[in-house]
């Protein structure tokens, strides 16, 4: 695993994860975690794929995957002359942006909201994956936002049971774990470890 703040390459995994700039509140309204959702869907999911995340009130964690390089040139707007790492970058950046300066104006405040360069993990051991989205679900009970994971609505736990998200590649998550119950009974036996093992660590 690489830990860095490179650029984001294609058609490589990464664990996204960042925080509000100086602790502060990203989702001060529960209807901000649905906004902020809705432009990842439409900043990132052309860019990349998604396999989990969770949303916490001053920070937030998604297991991505880029896209090919072939389909982020498809992506290049015309007439731009951008890598496709730049591609990755300035969408992020659009993501961030647009939903900063939406916050920013509800509640009248200025200057930036994220911390920045966000985070990125570069996943490249498939025993990591299956952890590191079980990591993720479990995250609101780690930083005592929650005792009940299953049931918390700002992460893709639930949605990947129920399949409905726009966002998620379900049906893959579902098969890595080999369905639906082992899916939920490997989640189940992260509880029994909720000193979170400091042999696996994702931030």
């Amino acid at each position: 695993m690489k830990k860095n703040t490179d650029h984001l390459a294609p058609d490589t995994y990464y664990h996204i994860f960042n925080r509000g700039i100086n602790g502060e509140t990203l989702f001060k309204e529960k209807r901000n975690y649905a906004f902020f959702l809705s432009k990842y869907l439409k900043y990132i999911s052309p860019i990349a794929r998604t396999y989990a995340f969770c949303l916490l009130k001053n920070h937030f964690h998604f297991l991505i995957c880029t896209r090919s390089e072939e389909t982020l040139k498809n992506f290049m707007p015309i007439g731009k002359a951008y890598s496709t790492e730049q591609i990755i970058s300035l969408q992020f950046s659009h993501l961030f942006n647009s939903y900063a300066q939406a916050v920013n104006k509800r509640f009248s405040r200025t200057g930036g909201l994220f911390e920045t360069p966000f985070r990125r993990i570069e996943i490249n051991e498939e025993y990591y994956l299956l952890h590191l989205i079980a990591y993720i679900h479990l995250n609101p009970i780690k930083h005592g936002f929650t005792k009940d994971y299953i049931n918390y609505l700002y992460s893709s736990y639930h949605l990947l049971l129920e399949g409905k998200s726009k966002i998620l590649e379900t049906q893959t998550v579902l098969s890595w774990f080999g369905g639906q119950e082992l899916f939920s009974s490997f989640h189940n036996n992260w509880l029994d470890r909720l000193d979170f093992d400091s042999k696996i660590t994702f931030d």
